[in-house]
């Protein structure tokens, strides 16, 4: 007698794999929280480091507890002089995050506990990740532009510090915050597919780092972490506002995807949207700043509308935002993965607690039994 097949649900879409305490995603009425703190309220009024001692400590900072995370950064901010090595070795037409993905697995060599999984050894190696790998994101775009890689400047915030790291000299006010702004928004999304990717690697007791170098790899492709990227170059291909109506109606009649627009849980608009927008807005009026990206974008999601029900998802005006603040739009998923991090590494310290393997069923449609056929009489 065979056994029933368990139901078979095509990406898991509504299975619940666990649970966390982290971040809520309720795509129907469009909220995000994390911990409980709604990302309306989070935006443009804390620093990214709060938001990482929010996931990994499971509270906002006092002061006191933040002056002492900036400080823990700060002292994890350089980069062994091997890793500096690698990065500098690699050919300049490397793509960034295969370099990234490759030297955040090579940073697992330096850590003397890189086999603990306690909560204290892995909440170190979290805070220790995310310090090193905006300095990281930073160094494969100063190398591959023939540049010299940049310390950490001491007293400037995470955002200040990759900006700076990047250009080689500290940005405007405005710059700084919207680059913090970004950080806070992508800084945790509950069980989006790199997460996930994470707390899989992490659910066998393998190291962070392998979770994190995992997590790289599934945030790479364009429906997940690189759908900035695509979104821009989808942008600059269109050109002008006067070519967006004919590039969609192409585009549906062709069935060609247009990036950053849908997502698979909300049905009625990402919540973080409208912050990106307004400060890619921002960006964009900024003197010198002025390539109408943003009207472009706009005009791409009300002709979308004429065609289908689909909202912009956080990646869509992520792409002017990140191209505004004079970041490559290979870059894009790079720093995507400098702010998710902070997530990836609550979500394994979630998984290490949880301390069972995810081990789901497959539902098999190959060939029933067959008989063996010896080799000399196969045809």
């Amino acid at each position: 007698m065979t056994a029933p097949s368990p139901a078979f649900v095509k990406g898991l879409a509504g299975v619940v794999a666990a649970q966390t305490a982290l971040s809520s995603v309720d795509g129907i009425n469009g909220v995000l929280t994390y911990r409980g703190l709604n990302i309306h309220d989070l935006a443009g009024n804390v620093e990214y480091e709060e938001i990482v001692h929010l996931l990994l400590y499971g509270t906002l900072p006092t002061q006191a507890q933040l002056a002492a995370l900036k400080k823990e950064l700060a002292a994890n901010r350089k980069l062994p002089k091997a890793v500096l090595d690698l990065i500098r070795s690699a050919p300049k037409k490397a793509v960034p995050m295969d370099a990234l993905r490759t030297v955040v697995s090579a940073l697992a060599l330096y850590e003397k506990d890189v086999d603990d999984i306690s909560l204290e050894a892995t909440r170190r190696k979290g805070l220790r990740l995310t310090a090193q790998m905006a300095t990281v994101v930073a160094a494969i775009q100063r190398v591959r532009k023939g540049k010299e890689i940049l310390n950490p400047k001491p007293g400037l915030n995470h955002a200040e510090n990759f900006l700076y790291m990047l250009h080689g000299e500290q940005q405007s006010r405005l710059e700084n915050e919207t680059m913090n702004l970004y950080f806070v928004l992508l800084a945790d999304h509950s069980f989006n597919a790199s997460t996930f990717t994470a707390r899989v690697v992490s659910s066998t007791n393998a190291d962070f780092h392998a979770a994190a170098t995992a997590a790289l790899g599934a945030l790479k492709g364009n429906l997940h972490g690189g759908a900035a990227e695509a979104t821009m170059n989808t942008l600059l291909e269109i050109g002008s506002l006067d070519k967006v109506d004919s590039f969609v109606d192409s585009a549906f009649a062709t069935k060609r995807k247009i990036m950053g627009i849908g997502h698979r849980i909300y049905k009625h608009g990402d919540p973080r949207a409208r912050h990106l927008l307004e400060w890619a807005r921002k960006m964009e009026a900024a003197e010198g700043k002025g390539n109408n990206y943003v009207d472009m974008a706009l005009a791409v999601e009300q002709a979308v509308l004429r065609h289908r029900e689909l909202y912009p998802n956080v990646d869509f005006f992520s792409a002017p935002l990140l191209y505004y603040l004079g970041i490559p739009t290979d870059l894009d998923t790079c720093v995507f993965a400098a702010s998710r991090v902070a997530g990836w590494a609550a979500h394994v310290i979630e998984q290490y607690n949880d301390s069972a393997l995810i081990r789901p069923a497959a539902q098999y449609t190959g060939p029933a039994e067959q008989a063996l056929v010896p080799i000399a009489d196969r045809r």
